[in-house]
């Protein structure tokens, strides 16, 4: 007899799972670090075991799919850690001025270089924003943003872990449409 598996279960088996044990208590930095991590390792198994499916546009009449949420996540960290912070001249990889939906239009099915590419670039840019992060003097530091003028490091994790959460939600209804898996 199959029991019944709640949405609220782990998308693999707690004791395979490296999610959810940073610190729930003592410094800032250690925490949010934590929780960001936590949510770039959630989007990233809610992608895995996929290829090409990962650019199913799965919930129509949407553009969203994994692989597009790979790429806007990719651009999302560059945008905030080396552009902003780090006050590095980098260019979106996947959007521009004339295609600012590039990450999720040019997540092709047809093409499987761009999974490669996608998950080359997401991982190149969480990991200059993991250095970044560690290497920071304190959370106070602060650049100049076009979009929400002064922010702090402090801002710019809490907005991250923020934009994970908001597009994990989207990768669970994906996932779901394409194989059925759920779970958190």
């Amino acid at each position: 007899m199959t029991i019944p598996r709640s949405r609220a279960e782990f998308f693999v088996e707690p004791e395979r799972d490296s999610r959810f044990t940073g610190p729930a208590t003592g410094s800032e930095r250690p925490m949010l670090a934590a929780f960001l991590t936590d949510h770039r390792a959630t989007l990233e198994l809610k992608c895995a075991g996929l290829g090409t499916e990962l650019a199913r546009r799965s919930v129509e009449p949407s553009t969203l799919s994994l692989l597009g949420l790979v790429r806007h996540m990719a651009d999302v960290e560059r945008r905030w850690f080396r552009q902003v912070l780090a006050g590095q001249d980098a260019p979106p990889r996947f959007s521009s001025q004339g295609d600012p939906d590039g990450d999720f239009n040019g997540a092709r099915p047809d093409d499987p270089a761009a999974v490669e590419e996608a998950w080359e670039a997401w991982r190149d840019e969480v990991a200059f924003a993991t250095r970044f992060v560690a290497e920071a003097p304190d959370l106070d530091i602060e650049a100049d943003d076009v979009w929400r003028g002064r922010v702090s490091l402090r801002w710019v994790l809490i907005h991250m872990v923020e934009e994970y959460a908001r597009h994990n939600g989207h990768a669970d209804l994906l996932r779901e449409r394409i194989d059925g898996a759920v779970g958190i």
